[in-house]
């Protein structure tokens, strides 16, 4: 997912933005979503992505909020899930150099 956001410790970036990159792994009991085919009875990806632009839209100051804070809301709104892992990536940061991005990954 790529959004278009306003994290950073630095004013600037709070007030330009960036291009924010989000990957997600969601690890739950899935079998009888796909032994039925069943929407009902997994993750809908629309309602995922939902909720994690949602996230997106709240300025924080570092990467690490941001993956942590995707994690308890996926965990909080679907009961299928048991372990997230979410890995938030600042597009083409300011670090004084070319650097294409900066990650950081947590999983729970």
């Amino acid at each position: 997912m790529e959004f278009y956001a306003y994290h950073g410790c630095f004013v600037e970036e709070k007030m330009i933005g960036t291009r924010f990159k989000v990957d997600v792994v969601m690890y739950g009991d899935f079998v009888a979503a796909a032994r039925e085919d069943a929407l009902q009875k997994t993750v809908n990806y629309q309602s995922v992505y939902k909720d994690i632009e949602t996230v997106m839209t709240q300025p924080v100051n570092i990467l690490e909020t941001l993956a942590f804070k995707i994690i308890e809301v996926l965990k909080k709104n679907y009961v299928q899930i048991d372990k997230v892992k979410a890995t938030v990536y600042k597009l083409n940061p300011a670090l004084g150099g070319k650097t294409d991005w900066v990650a950081v990954s947590i999983e729970s």
